[in-house]
């Protein structure tokens, strides 16, 4: 009998086996070169079958992973829109009972009113931190030109009362002009500015804006003089919901940098944080240069 192994980049999958129907003998070199041949093209079809295979599993995990991620974003903007109007409710009962009964509630009434108020509001904000996640979708038809210098003023504009309450100063190099869609990079800046005069020390704010040309791409960092971030939270920083400092100590819902890393993730680049403790923080995101034609 000759015999030859199939053999694929997965290993041995099988075996040519090839009977005599007379007398034994000697297998000559062209029937041995024959049978290889037969192994080697049959190896070709199986990985061309296992590839095929592979491709269309893989197309289908795609589409039930995208059918799956759209449910999610409803069903995250249905819930969160939901929740807005028993919000309302409950915060417009508890200014009533503050208004009309004000000089009937004693010290702990009025405590717990202020708390309720306090609860209200924080869920306001995270529902609309929810809404604004779940939003943000890779919308290709809302991508065009736009001038990073204009939206940062108007990011600026967005944060005119903090800016001024803290006192801090905002200054920027020139900023390339790239393709993306001007109201999640908008929202990125006023993130990162609002990250960088929340956490500020105890001098006003410093923050400068800078970009730096690449291949293919911008590099584009918001430097701050604020507290700083320890090393090991570098990547914790951007989960859902993840914070650092209780909220008695600085506002805020956990969600402002993960929406910026689906933001720029959303414009095919990515987003890091450069820092030391105590000596600020440079957070840094790339943009792809398409307008240039590069990929």
């Amino acid at each position: 009998m000759l015999d030859a192994q199939v053999r694929t980049a997965r290993g041995i999958v099988g075996v040519i086996c090839i009977e005599h129907a007379g007398p034994a003998r000697q297998w000559t070199l062209d029937e041995q070169n024959f049978a290889a041949s037969m192994a080697d093209l049959i190896a070709l079809n199986y990985e061309a079958y296992a590839r095929k295979q592979a491709e269309t599993a893989l197309r289908e995990t795609v589409v039930k992973l995208s059918q799956s991620n759209a449910e999610l974003e409803r069903f995250a903007y249905v819930a969160s829109h939901d929740l807005q109007e028993p919000l309302r409710a409950i915060s417009g009962c508890v200014q009533l009972l503050e208004r009309d009964y004000r000089e009937k509630l004693d010290a702990r009434a009025s405590e717990l009113i202020g708390h309720t108020v306090e609860g209200v509001d924080r869920m306001h904000r995270l529902i609309n931190d929810l809404l604004s996640y779940s939003r943000l979708v890779k919308t290709q038809a809302a991508l065009k030109p736009v001038d990073l210098h204009a939206l940062l003023a108007g990011a600026q504009r967005n944060l005119e009362a903090a800016i001024a309450e803290s006192a801090a100063v905002i200054d920027c190099d020139d900023l390339p002009t790239v393709h993306g869609d001007p109201t999640q990079l908008t929202q990125l800046f006023q993130n990162l500015l609002g990250n960088a005069i929340k956490f500020r020390g105890t001098q006003p704010p410093v923050i400068h804006v800078f970009a730096e040309r690449q291949p293919g791409f911008w590099k584009i960092g918001v430097r701050d003089n604020g507290i700083g971030i320890d090393q090991q939270f570098f990547k914790r920083i951007f989960d859902l919901f993840q914070r650092l400092h209780t909220r008695d100590v600085y506002p805020g819902t956990g969600l402002g940098l993960s929406i910026c890393q689906k933001i720029v993730r959303a414009h095919g680049g990515e987003i890091w944080v450069e820092s030391t403790v105590g000596q600020g923080a440079t957070f840094f995101f790339t943009l792809p240069d398409q307008l240039q034609g590069n990929p």
